[in-house]
């Protein structure tokens, strides 16, 4: 069996000088940027640059590419890495899953989830469709709204009512608020999963929001019954999302997990989304009770003695249900003031939700029994 080849002494000098060339090509900035080509960088040799894409048939010395016409991208904001995750994710729904759908609550959430599934799919139209499990108790405003996004947009929108609860004329106010979010909106969802087979339910929810969310994954897997099992969810590593389930499975994907609700705000006044005007303060309908300032949004809600709708000056931070949501007396009545509400904020944007004051009810336990 031969040795190798060569000088050993020399074949040691020659790579030690070739990782001495390569530090200092590392160290080098050469860039040069064609036009219509992405900004890129790349080091080949001294005194030489090039563009990333279209090398190597566009190589100029260091003196050509100075002379040109080049702009330096400034860095990726925190917004932009965000919205790159968040459309990774929305393609890898898309590519690992048979049958998916967008949760469409018509929230400020689901506003951006909206814009960020036809930004993911642009020019084309999204190949996935939107779901709104209708409870019959949301804001008028919020189903004017829907209804007139679908239009623009003409995304494909299912809605779903549990109709074991139109029969039953199940409500907030006359069966309590565990009972309606339990039949409305928890077995409303599971019936409409099983009506379409839909096997990936996309959705807004934020880590920030609540403590029960915070530790749950991007892709939150669900058994046969809709049920969520804490324990017994895979690992997310390096971005890496399994997407494999047994028939009767299914998943609830959380694009937005990573964000908080002043990200939310500061992408919806960059990209100039569209909501819902009960987000913005204005003069309405409302009556104080258990602390919660409860909007007098139509003639269903009934008032109890002594009580007195007074117009106050009130926005929304987050919407549902309206008689089991609360609002907030504030002055923000444009994004920019809303933002500049949130800086300095000091209390959760679910404080206005009556079902998350119930503690026979957590989120954790709903989200046990397959709320979303």
């Amino acid at each position: 069996m031969s040795g190798p080849v060569g000088d050993g002494v020399t074949d040691a000098r020659e790579r030690r000088g070739a990782r001495e060339r390569m530090r200092g090509y590392r160290f080098m900035p050469c860039v040069h940027f064609c036009a219509g080509c992405a900004p890129r960088t790349l080091a080949i040799l001294p005194g030489t640059c090039a563009c990333l894409r279209c090398y190597p048939s566009t190589v100029l010395t260091r003196a050509a590419a100075e002379t040109s016409a080049m702009t330096v991208p400034p860095p990726l904001s925190h917004l932009d890495r965000l919205e790159a995750e968040s459309i990774h994710i929305l393609r890898e729904v898309a590519a690992g899953f048979a049958n998916p759908v967008l949760l469409y609550s018509v929230g400020k959430d689901s506003s951006v989830l909206l814009h960020l599934l036809l930004k993911a799919f642009a020019p084309g139209v999204p190949p996935i469709p939107l779901l709104h499990v209708d409870t019959r108790w949301k804001f008028r405003e919020m189903i004017a709204f829907r209804d007139r996004r679908v239009a623009e947009t003409g995304v494909d929108l299912r809605v779903h009512i549990n109709p074991d609860g139109v029969a039953r004329d199940i409500g907030p106010v006359s069966h309590g608020a565990a009972v309606h979010t339990d039949v409305m909106k928890t077995q409303g969802l599971k019936q409409a999963l099983d009506k379409w087979k839909f096997d990936a339910a996309i959705g807004g929810a934020r880590r920030d929001e609540e403590k029960s969310r915070a530790k749950e994954r991007v892709f939150s897997f669900r058994n046969d019954r809709h049920r969520w099992d804490p324990k017994n969810q895979r690992p997310e590593l390096w971005n890496l999302y399994n997407a494999r389930i047994h028939p009767g499975e299914s998943v609830r994907v959380f694009p937005l997990s990573n964000w908080t609700e002043l990200d939310i705000w500061l992408y919806i006044y960059r990209e100039k989304i569209p909501v819902v005007p009960l987000y913005f303060a204005a003069e309405r309908p409302v009556v104080e009770r258990d602390g919660s300032l409860i909007m007098v949004d139509d003639a269903r809600l009934p008032l109890r003695p002594g009580e007195v709708p007074q117009l106050r000056r009130v926005r929304f931070r987050t919407l549902g249900c309206y008689p089991l949501t609360g609002a907030i007396e504030s002055q923000a009545d444009t994004l920019e003031k809303i933002i500049a509400e949130m800086l300095v904020s000091t209390s959760s944007e679910r404080q206005g939700r009556v079902i998350d004051h119930d503690p026979s009810a957590s989120m954790e336990k709903k989200k046990l029994e397959g709320y979303f």
